[in-house]
């Protein structure tokens, strides 16, 4: 599988030491930044081009997902759930990483670097990538009314009303 990964500076070394382990099991891996260590940097970009990526790839048929860092995460969430098309998750323990995929078709995790060990974000990640979607119904069209809203505004009507 092809993964997209990206971080701000809170997150560049676990970026790095995660990218060698993805290789090390297989993935294609690949960075959209930063390339180096700026306690100022601006995150959203890195973060909506990993987004990007995964859109692109998956459009094309390829087998991709994303992960993006950051001090705690939301941010990064944010800034991948601009890119139409994307479903970040925020993730922070094997649960939410599993049911962001089940439930949801997350394409994008976030995690939070300076939240958890090592060890902790690659159990989610690795629980992520190789959890499949459910396909059950109510899931998948609940995820149709998600991009409904994204794609023209159009919401269900509103049962108060």
């Amino acid at each position: 599988m092809r993964i997209h990964i990206a971080t701000d500076h809170a997150g560049l070394e676990f970026s790095t030491r995660l990218q060698d382990h993805l290789r090390s099991l297989g993935h294609e891996v690949v960075d959209h930044g930063p390339v180096e260590y700026d306690a100022l940097d601006d995150y959203p970009a890195f973060c909506i081009r990993a987004a990007q990526a995964v859109v692109a790839d998956q459009s094309a048929g390829v087998e991709a997902l994303g992960v993006v860092f950051g001090g705690s995460g939301n941010g990064e969430q944010i800034a991948a759930n601009k890119v139409q098309g994307i479903r970040a998750a925020l993730v922070w323990n094997l649960s939410t990483a599993e049911l962001a995929r089940e439930h949801n078709d997350a394409n994008v995790i976030s995690i939070g670097a300076r939240q958890h060990t090592f060890e902790e974000v690659v159990s989610f990640i690795e629980r992520f990538i190789r959890t499949p979607f459910s396909n059950d119904e109510r899931h998948v069209r609940r995820i149709g009314q998600i991009a409904d809203f994204e794609r023209d505004g159009s919401l269900l009507p509103d049962p108060r009303a």
